[in-house]
């Protein structure tokens, strides 16, 4: 079984979709492990978007991250990260596919509905810098 660390981003929780997003999650047959409502602090931030914390609209990806809490799932199942990948669609919610999260509920390339990890590297990686082991659950 794989995991995987999904942020239900901002545009999620103040527009009232969440329950939405983990509904499709749940019925496409995958686990919820783990589960907090957090504020994202703009060192936490610069750490997670390390990749592009050096290109100039970096400024509006953090401002708007950390613009309403969001809330962190550890998601597991059978090849979980390219499947919730696929469910999100592509980034930019313009171009995401019908019948996807982003192209129903995404406004453009950053108010996406969710932010996945992009492989089981960074899954682990993401998942150790959002949960302690302790808030793993198994049942």
């Amino acid at each position: 079984m794989q995991q995987t660390l999904i942020l239900l981003k901002p545009d999620a929780l103040t527009k009232r979709f969440c329950g939405k997003v983990i509904t499709r999650f749940e019925d496409a047959g995958f686990s919820i492990r783990g589960c907090k409502m957090i504020r994202l602090t703009p060192p936490i931030l610069r750490e997670h978007y390390a990749h592009i914390a050096d290109k100039p609209f970096y400024p509006e990806v953090e401002k708007f991250m950390g613009s309403a809490p969001v809330i962190a799932l550890v998601l597991e199942g059978d090849d979980v990260v390219a499947k919730v990948r696929d469910m999100l669609g592509v980034t930019d919610s313009r171009r995401a596919a019908p019948g996807t999260l982003r192209a129903e509920l995404g406004v453009d390339q950053m108010v996406n509905v969710a932010h996945a990890s992009d492989s089981p590297e960074t899954a682990g990686k993401e998942l150790a810098r959002f949960f302690r082991p302790e808030e793993l659950c198994i049942y």
